[in-house]
């Protein structure tokens, strides 16, 4: 009689839900936006967005029109958990309306976008869009919301 040996395997993980990989689309997004800071509806929008270009081309088009037309948004509990660990090792800080690049997270950062390779659609995409998608254009939304 045969019989079946299984070996257990480590399970991938998607590089969306890494949170080094959260931690440096954070960083990229502050990076690209005004004053270098972000409230947390807004992160999770770039978050939403950066997961599909047609989501990406919706906020090319807000951000040339000025006006966010995307009536909704997911919220990902990955980007929680990754500005947690960001706080952390102090690559972001917590200020009353959101969360800001510190110091520390600028230089990191810039280091990581000496290489042309890494993340090269995004900061494409984050230099057209990022200061085009101001929280009051996201307040507007979120106040639809209620």
């Amino acid at each position: 009689m045969a019989k079946l040996k299984f070996i257990r395997r480590p399970t991938p993980v998607l590089p969306e839900h890494r949170p080094l990989y959260k931690i440096a689309q954070i960083l990229l997004v502050l990076h690209f936006s005004r004053g270098k800071k972000s409230s947390v509806l807004r992160l999770h929008l770039f978050n939403w967005a950066l997961k599909s270009e047609r989501r990406i081309v919706a906020l090319r088009e807000a951000a040339a029109r000025s006006t966010l037309l995307v009536p909704a948004w997911g919220f990902d509990p990955a980007l929680a958990i990754a500005l947690r660990y960001a706080i952390a090792e102090r690559f972001i800080e917590s200020i009353s309306n959101g969360y800001q690049l510190t110091d520390h997270g600028s230089s990191f950062i810039k280091e990581a976008l000496k290489d042309a390779e890494i993340f090269s659609k995004e900061r494409t995409d984050l230099a057209v869009i990022g200061k085009g998608i101001t929280e009051a254009m996201v307040d507007k939304v979120v106040k639809d919301w209620n």
